[in-house]
């Protein structure tokens, strides 16, 4: 490539912050490639990951509901069944959309889509190789990299996944049958998600999970709260207990598992196994080490707070760089990556991201859990309000879980938030702009909401954090 070819910036990887950190550099007027190795666009995310998952969450919501909650609503429906093939093809349309429309947006922005295996071979080098057998390297000249490949499935000692017996969650997004039983390995986001997908639809689901608690990481009121939940809606949990082997056969697959302190083993038999403990940081054959890319001993790269690794040129956004494993997170780091390589000031507050769980009900988190708060001294109030007091989740018949509000007992201050359910997802982004904005949990109390509505009940816990909540 000749030196009037050389681009500005070349990103490695075309996932949310992939495809979106490329988009912004082209705004701000830097020459860019994006290189991507799938030969579809979206990472995993939206080809085997959130949005897959989110249509079959939806399309065995709408049976969930037809089979068991119309007849309260005075509507008499017949026999009902799932016509799986039409389900998963439907899944596959919106990806297949989705990923076309991120092509056209490259497109549009004049980014150059380079489809192949990236690799850094030094600062302002990169290897990019077509995947046709036989297809040489192509060298690329650039005076900035930046890296967004991404996760990967954590492997699980002894349990080897095949992904027809034993699957990951890409396996368990494309299954052909509903399975009699599935356990679940891991009862984190992933795992009840797809585990509430296949129950729904008719599955006997057990999660098998090696802490005592469902949901690591949140905060303990909601995890204990989504666990009586979903015990309720049919799915089984064995807590405190580790998978050590699994043997798949023609006819299913045998877990040994045994009590995670010490223990009789026990054995699981299942016709389907999802393993879904975690994502491990996506940097085999990026030749980082080579190039002299520092790393932890997890294999996460390691930046500075402008996102710039140990090699000055190239940068690192995203699942890659550790923290948390979500496409909004590594879309935010992308936008903020490129536009301080742009001499912008770019801006990202990790305090103000929100988690979601799109089960239903919905779980949303954002900022501190009580727990955290407790660890760090700080001396807070708890505004809670329930579904059940609100009128409008009253009234479509979705009035399970609460909304609760951390504030800072002196400042008033929000420092968290933590939302269980009926669009959990949705009402956790008033107090997202709250916090980014230095909002007090008063500020949000005296904003009108709309009657009747679920944002009520937003507007009800920070109330509560006073203790004047008027419902309740």
């Amino acid at each position: 490539m000749s030196e009037a070819e050389a681009y500005d910036l070349v990103v490695i990887g075309g996932g949310p912050g992939g495809y979106v950190a490329a988009i912004r550099a082209a705004q701000l007027g830097l020459k860019t490639a994006c290189v991507e190795m799938r030969g579809a666009l979206g990472g995993t995310c939206l080809n085997v990951g959130c949005i897959p998952s989110k249509a079959l969450l939806q399309s065995s919501h709408h049976y969930e509901v037809a089979s068991h909650e119309f007849a309260d609503h005075g509507i008499k429906a017949g026999s009902l069944s799932v016509d799986l093939k039409t389900m998963m093809g439907r899944k596959d349309k919106v990806v297949e959309d989705l990923t076309k429309g991120i092509e056209f947006l490259l497109k549009k922005n004049k980014v150059d889509y380079l489809i192949g295996t990236g690799r850094v071979i030094e600062a302002g080098k990169v290897g990019v190789k077509a995947p046709k057998r036989g297809a040489r390297e192509q060298i690329i000249e650039t005076r900035d990299i930046l890296i967004a490949t991404g996760s990967d499935v954590t492997p699980l000692k002894g349990v080897k996944i095949d992904e027809k017996r034993i699957v990951s969650s890409t396996g368990a997004l494309a299954l052909t049958k509903i399975p009699k039983n599935l356990v679940v390995i891991g009862a984190g986001v992933i795992g009840l998600e797809l585990g509430s997908v296949w129950r729904r639809l008719g599955a006997q689901v057990t999660v098998v999970e090696f802490l005592d608690h469902i949901l690591p990481g949140m905060d303990a009121e909601v995890s204990k709260t989504m666990l009586r939940t979903l015990k309720k809606q049919g799915l089984e949990f064995k807590l405190s207990t580790g998978v050590t082997g699994a043997k798949a056969g023609p006819r299913g697959v045998e877990l040994t598992a045994s009590p995670a302190k010490g223990g009789k083993a026990e054995k699981i038999k299942a016709d389907v196994v999802l393993v879904a403990i975690g994502r491990k940081p996506f940097t085999d054959k990026l030749g980082l080490a080579d190039a002299g890319v520092e790393m932890d001993e997890r294999g996460f790269v390691k930046v500075d707070n402008n996102f710039q690794t140990s090699v000055p040129g190239v940068f690192a956004i995203g699942d890659v760089i550790g923290g948390a494993m979500l496409a909004h997170k590594a879309e935010e780091e992308g936008v903020a990556a490129v536009e301080l390589i742009a001499g912008e000031a770019g801006h990202i507050d990790y305090d103000s991201i929100p988690g979601i769980v799109y089960t239903w009900p919905e779980v949303a988190s954002v900022g501190k859990t009580e727990e955290q708060l407790k660890e760090a001294g700080t001396a807070y109030n708890v505004g809670k309000f329930p579904f059940s007091a609100n009128s409008r989740a009253r009234a479509n018949g979705n009035a399970d879980g609460f909304v609760k509000i951390l504030a800072d007992k002196e400042t008033d201050a929000i420092l968290g938030a933590h939302i269980i359910g009926p669009a959990a997802g949705d009402l956790i982004q008033e107090i997202v702009v709250g916090m980014e904005l230095g909002a007090s949990a008063e500020d949000i109390a005296r904003i009108c909401h709309g009657h009747p509505g679920l944002p009520e009940a937003v507007k009800e816990a920070a109330l509560s954090a006073g203790g004047r909540a008027i419902h309740m």
